[in-house]
């Protein structure tokens, strides 16, 4: 007797990713955490500097820009590592660890579609964030909003691409929930520093910046502040950070593993 194997149809498969979707997303709602470091937290940074008063004025060793100028692309960075580094891994290994992705191959739903969820919410998260950030530097404190629209857009969907990679990758190599927070938490804070967190590109030492800019948040952050200054970004920037991106989600392919 042989047994017929029945592929899902694929109106089937889409409903039932849908149904992933909504589920995720109500889950993803329920997690206040979550949801203020990758929202809520770049800008309440960015208002804390804000307040410092020396922050507000235009420098000669910045081309004439405040140091509130250059931290509202820095904040933007700051939310896509949140999203990519800190909030997506433990929810994928912990999925895996549970048990849950694999049990998933016995229904129409297949783990891919949970995967492309959280790839879709943390995204959405980004874009909020960013909004929020540009809006709060505008109106609380006169930062221009960017110059190069269209550029500025390519230049943050190319970095939040490579910052869940970049989580995706941690995910793949992170066999459990536990070391996915500390392999997180270790790429965290040199891709904090490469962003500008600490100190912004622009006032870096030539040197430093250079070598900064072959990272793909020092190269972001170069793109991000040629757009909001009004000019194109450097294709070389977007290059870099495009190939991190194509990297890294080739990477997070090559090792993940739904078991």
């Amino acid at each position: 007797m042989t047994t017929t194997v029945t592929a899902t149809p694929a109106p089937v498969r889409r409903a039932a990713a849908l149904a992933v979707l909504r589920t995720e997303a109500r889950l993803f709602a329920r997690e206040p955490a979550s949801l203020f470091w990758v929202v809520l937290f770049p800008t309440v940074l960015l208002t804390i500097l804000g307040l410092i008063p020396s922050f507000r004025e235009a420098s000669e060793d910045l081309a004439g820009l405040r140091v509130i100028d250059l931290y509202v692309p820095v904040v933007v960075l700051l939310a896509t590592i949140m999203a990519g580094l800190q909030a997506m891994p433990p929810v994928l290994t912990g999925y895996r660890e549970r048990g849950i992705l694999r049990r998933m191959h016995t229904t129409p739903v297949r783990p891919s579609a949970l995967l492309a969820s959280q790839l879709v919410l943390h995204g959405a998260s980004v874009l909020v964030a960013s909004v929020l950030a540009l809006a709060v530097g505008r109106i609380a404190f006169g930062v221009s909003l960017p110059g190069q629209p269209a550029g500025y857009l390519l230049a943050l969907v190319l970095t939040t691409a490579a910052a869940l990679a970049l989580g995706a990758t941690v995910c793949a190599v992170s066999p459990n929930q536990k070391i996915a927070t500390a392999v997180g938490s270790a790429v965290f804070f040199p891709s904090m520093f490469t962003a500008g967190v600490w100190v912004p590109v622009q006032a870096m030492p030539d040197m430093l910046a250079d070598i900064v800019g072959f990272s793909p948040f020092g190269a972001a952050a170069q793109a991000l502040d040629e757009a909001a200054a009004g000019g194109w970004p450097a294709w070389g920037d977007l290059t870099v950070t495009g190939l991190w991106a194509v990297v890294l989600t080739a990477a997070a392919v090559r090792w993940f593993r739904w078991e």
